[in-house]
């Protein structure tokens, strides 16, 4: 990741982060479903199923919130990175022409292509 955009680095970060937190997620919801399997009233057992599906709602909520934070940094960054190429190019003065040289004169003499002579072929 030498060569890399910062903005790709902000995305890829995101990404990582936005699995771990659903497999955090995930991790919990099987957690609460267990107790509300091991639950000995009705109403126990549907406090952890609702507790269940509240946490991974806010779970994947906040995953979502997370990737959309990076994707608006990533963006940001990228937009502002080409807002200053841009400038930094038109700040730059034109180049002045470069002078052009004469042209110089070459010798007369032509070159000869070589000659191959045929090889007798030999004893092997």
């Amino acid at each position: 990741m030498a060569e890399a955009d910062l903005d790709v680095v902000i995305r890829q970060t995101a990404k990582q982060q936005s699995k771990s937190l659903i497999a955090a997620t995930k991790a919990r919801r099987e957690k609460l479903m267990k107790l509300a399997a091991g639950a000995k009233g009705a109403e126990a057992r549907e406090r952890y199923k609702l507790l269940a599906k509240t946490t991974f709602e806010q779970g994947t909520a906040a995953a979502k919130r997370l990737q959309t934070a990076a994707d608006n940094a990533a963006d940001s960054y990228a937009r502002s990175l080409r807002l200053a190429l841009a400038e930094a190019a038109a700040k730059q003065p034109a180049e002045a022409p470069k002078p052009v040289k004469p042209p110089t004169k070459k010798s007369s003499k032509k070159s000869r292509p070589l000659a191959t002579k045929a090889r007798p072929q030999g004893r092997a």
